[in-house]
């Protein structure tokens, strides 16, 4: 084992009392400032904790008011209406020589009770205004008197300065919805793609419900709306996720990208030295609440209790449920390489080290030439398991291996140094994409810890990646965290001219510590099962990723159009071309506008958009009838997503419903039906979050290129895209080569296809598409 190792090898120092004495100064050193980091941290969060309870008001408020009262009292006025003096009275009487102090108390007793009450009301006042939505469902461009109001309201409210956690305490609570509407909508968003006899079925069973189940199914979920948090968000966690049994492996976890265009450097231990100390920046300022809130509108804020769990987390898997185990901090990252797990610490002292001291240990990993230990290479393809699987295996490898597997699971994030290139070349862009997509969501099968919330994976030629496990927060979170490291790694730490991260080695530093796993014999078989399990799955995926730079946001917004419904109503109008039918479609929207929410599922498929893609297969119907129904079709979705986004979707309502009834013991054969859907077209928009940190338009190339995730269904797609900067769109298309049904590639062809003939039906987008063409025919 690691430590008894490194026990042994510091024992020959013992031998002599002037040994003893040597390495006792530095241990009690360190030992203080154990002590020291400890209690400043535990102080820190205590007064971060108090500044986000009282905001929007501040300790300075409590000084002006006491001021204000001892003022009043000065000039014998009682603010109190004789409080004041009932506090007095009932203060212990210490003597005449402390009457006055006893003023003085009562005074600050008095402005501390004033000033709680206030705070209060502004907590009450800010949650009444937060949970006002008319704004969002406004017409883009457009804002009601009420809504000017709201805002005004909202400034003078919200306060300054606010924290990452200032507003909690103020959003209000996810709405549950009517469920008579709830199931109206459920009808009319499976109408595109029932027949006449299955839809009328499914109404019949609607019906059913609605008078048999569904008022005592929603009699309890308004009851948990009014007690806990969210009334779907803690329920959504554990049962879509953590009770999930399946590989994480695709199934669940997704991917980030780099640059596309741009690697700022070749050295592969400089990009993770810069990659690494830049996420430990991001998590010292989230320690520290320093990471401003996100406001729509710049006024509205979204929760942000999904960050809590960026850093220090694991899922740890177990028989029939997992859970999530995060640590208040950690001083580590846990490296693999050729087969190898490492320890390397973060910080030497009470400091971070610097991008170069963590070069330093990333190159001696790199440099270092000992061998795998037999099955260690493999090890980590357990986390790529059945969860069941994994479950009943790590009870053995936590005996035999303690030490190894905490230093792996209380690691603040997971790195992996590969050993191959990724990225896009020159030589193949097309397939070289596609490889670099797939060795970010699957790589061999058994080089990423899965059960970390994130692993950092850094290829041989300086290329970038994550690959995130999803219980514990969406997309957004990572994607936020991951726009602040490729912006200060590249734009505020930097290279030398040479490649190497700036500053200077530290020769000081001791070797990183590589982690022995005392692996039975029992557990060979099970890593070998698994390895061959990953890797079946892993070979079964086709990744597809290319950007569409014919067009982008700029084009879209000029047609006064909302860019993503533009992209969905589009993406219908593909994927008929690619199977000849219409599929229940699959948008993930969210709803952190409330306490704790997470996301809503926005149902694409509409019977406007059905209406617009039939219109654009009919050769008889003009460009201007087709013009007319894609409107409609935008027009519609932009009503779905913010319908879903204010808490009044269909499918969390109807999840929740579901759970209470497995509860309850209750069949609802409404209910089942609903969920045995499914989703053939899984899609999702990646946000660009922080635009001010990129020069989008002297530096287009420094954008992210999005991520993507797996398809929902075995016969299925899943896609993603992003706009990168003004110009480009990238999409990322997943699909499963054991299917006869899809294929990546096509259902990419055909989504440029549809863009183009979509971009057609404007003034302009005809002329962007006989460029096309005649570039496509002198090529």
């Amino acid at each position: 084992m690691a430590e008894a190792h490194q026990a042994v090898g510091f024992r020959p120092s013992l031998t002599s009392d002037a040994g003893e004495v040597e390495l006792g100064v530095p241990v009690l050193q360190e030992i203080y400032l154990s002590g020291l980091r400890s209690w400043k941290r535990h102080l820190s969060r205590f007064w971060n904790d108090f500044l986000t309870g009282v905001f929007p008001a501040s300790p300075l408020s409590w000084l002006f008011l006491f001021s204000a009262i001892q003022l009043a009292c000065f000039l014998q006025l009682d603010p109190s209406l004789g409080l004041m003096e009932k506090i007095k009275e009932s203060l212990p009487d210490w003597g005449g020589q402390h009457h006055r102090l006893r003023g003085v108390l009562a005074a600050a007793l008095f402005a501390s009770c004033l000033w709680g009450a206030l705070i209060f009301t502004l907590h009450v006042a800010l949650r009444l205004l937060l949970s006002y939505h008319g704004w969002l469902l406004e017409p883009h461009g457009a804002m009601s008197s009420p809504t000017k109001t709201w805002l005004a309201l909202v400034r003078i409210f919200s306060g300054r300065h606010p924290m990452l956690f200032s507003y909690q305490r103020s959003l209000p609570r996810q709405p549950v919805p009517s469920v008579q509407d709830t199931v109206r909508k459920y009808l009319e968003s499976v109408r595109p793609v029932l027949s006449d006899k299955d839809f009328d079925w499914t109404a019949g069973l609607a019906q059913e419900f609605l008078k048999l189940q569904a008022s005592l199914l929603q009699w309890y979920l308004q009851l948990k709306s009014w007690w806990a948090s969210n009334y779907v968000s803690d329920w959504w966690e554990e049962f879509v996720y953590l009770r999930s049994r399946n590989s994480l492996m695709v199934n669940s976890n997704y991917y980030m990208m780099d640059f596309l265009y741009v690697t700022p450097t070749p050295v592969q231990a400089a990009r993770a030295g810069n990659a690494v100390h830049a996420l430990l920046l991001y998590r010292h300022r989230l320690d520290r609440q320093e990471i401003l809130p996100t406001l729509l509108m710049g006024m509205r804020p979204l929760c942000s209790a999904q960050y809590e769990k960026i850093f220090n987390t694991t899922r740890i898997p177990g028989v029939h449920r997992d859970h999530i185990r995060h640590l208040r901090d950690s001083r580590h990252v846990a490296v693999f390489h050729r087969g190898r797990f490492f320890r390397v610490g973060t910080h030497s002292q009470s400091r971070l080290l610097s991008p170069r001291a963590l070069e330093q240990q990333f190159q001696r990993i790199l440099d270092d030439p000992s061998p795998a230990c037999p099955h260690e290479e493999h090890l980590a393809a357990l986390t790529a398991a059945p969860r069941d699987t994994w479950a009943q295996v790590r009870r053995s490898l936590k005996t035999q291996a303690q030490e190894a597997l905490e230093a792996v699971e209380g690691a603040a994030f997971f790195v992996s140094l590969d050993s191959e290139p990724a990225g896009l070349t020159r030589e193949d862009p097309a397939a070289s994409l596609d490889a670099y997509a797939h060795a970010l969501l699957a790589g061999q099968g058994h080089d990423r810890w899965f059960d970390k919330s994130f692993s950092l994976i850094v290829f041989s030629n300086g290329k970038l990646g994550l690959s995130v496990e999803h219980s514990w927060a969406d997309c957004p979170i990572t994607g936020h965290m991951w726009e602040f490291t490729l912006a200060t790694e590249c734009f505020q730490l930097g290279y030398s001219a040479d490649g190497h991260c700036k500053g200077h080695p530290d020769p000081l530093l001791p070797q990183p510590q590589r982690l022995h796993w005392d692996l039975p014999d029992k557990i060979h078989l099970s890593i070998s099962l698994a390895l061959r399990a990953a890797k079946t799955l892993s070979g079964n995926i086709d990744c597809h990723v290319f950007p569409f730079s014919h067009f982008g946001k700029n084009f879209i917004k000029r047609c006064h159009l909302s860019s993503d419904s533009f992209i969905q109503t589009t993406l219908q109008l593909a994927h008929f071309r690619d199977r000849g039918q219409f599929c229940l479609t699959y948008e993930s929207t969210m709803t952190r506008l409330f306490l704790e929410g997470r996301t809503e599922t926005v149902r694409s498929c509409t019977r406007e958009a059905r209406d617009f893609v039939r219109a654009m297969e009919d050769k008889e119907k003009t460009d201007a009838q087709c013009l007319a129904l894609f409107r409609l079709a935008v027009d519609k979705h932009q009503a779905l997503l913010k319908a879903a986004m204010s808490g009044q979707g269909v499918d969390r309502h109807l999840f929740a419903l579901y759970v209470v009834s497995q509860f309850l013991h209750l069949q609802s054969p409404f209910l089942d039906q609903v969920h045995s859907e499914q989703w053939q077209l899984a899609t999702s928009q990646i946000p660009v979050q922080q635009i001010h940190l990129f020069d989008v338009h002297n530096y287009p190339d420094y954008v992210s290129s999005g991520g993507g995730f797996g398809p929902a269904d075995d016969h299925g797609y899943g896609v993603s895209y992003m706009f990168m900067g003004d110009d480009v769109i990238t999409f990322h298309i997943s699909s499963k080569k054991s299917s006869t049904r899809t294929d990546s590639h096509r259902l990419g062809q055909r989504i440029q296809d549809a863009l183009l003939d979509v971009a057609a039906l404007f003034p302009e987008g005809q002329r962007l598409k006989r460029r096309v063409l005649g570039e496509e025919d002198s090529g």
